[in-house]
């Protein structure tokens, strides 16, 4: 069980850097074609189209900086570390579902199963923090179980 804490952690590594990536290589295209804009005699039109791409990359900025923010809390997570009760970075196991409580990284695969990263602070992650196995939460007006804590 150790080693799949650390595979997730790593899968949580990896959607970072590429989303990271993604972003900076978006901001990179933008600007380049902020730089290949030609100014018109229509002024207006191509201050309207530059002003346009300066808030494009105004919002990738944005999301790389929760991206960032969102590194650092990965950061503070030990992989190896093994809690009776749900902390950052447990892996907790109910009947439904499996859920990685480190990033909001979506969903992620591996060895054929389906594991949900969620954040502590998400709604289901705020209601998994500081229970045990065999607590019992309601989440969405349905009862979840939870059976492991690792």
């Amino acid at each position: 069980m150790e080693h799949l804490k650390q595979e997730l952690y790593k899968l949580c590594r990896e959607y970072i850097v590429q989303k990271a990536g993604m972003l900076q290589n978006a901001i990179a295209e933008i600007q380049e074609a902020m730089n290949n804009e030609s100014k018109s005699s229509a002024g207006d039109k191509y201050e309207t189209a530059r002003e346009m791409l300066e808030q494009d990359i105004d919002i990738h900025i944005v999301q790389l900086n929760e991206l960032n923010k969102q590194k650092e809390i990965l950061d503070r997570i030990d992989p190896n570390i093994w809690s009776g009760v749900v902390v950052p970075g447990s892996l907790v196991k109910t009947k439904n579902a499996n859920y990685y409580i480190t990033i909001s990284a979506g969903v992620l695969k591996l060895n054929g199963a389906t594991y949900y990263a969620i954040s502590s602070v998400s709604p289901i992650g705020a209601k998994l923090m500081g229970q045990k196995p065999g607590s019992k939460i309601v989440f969405n007006e349905k009862e979840i179980i939870i059976e492991e804590v690792l």
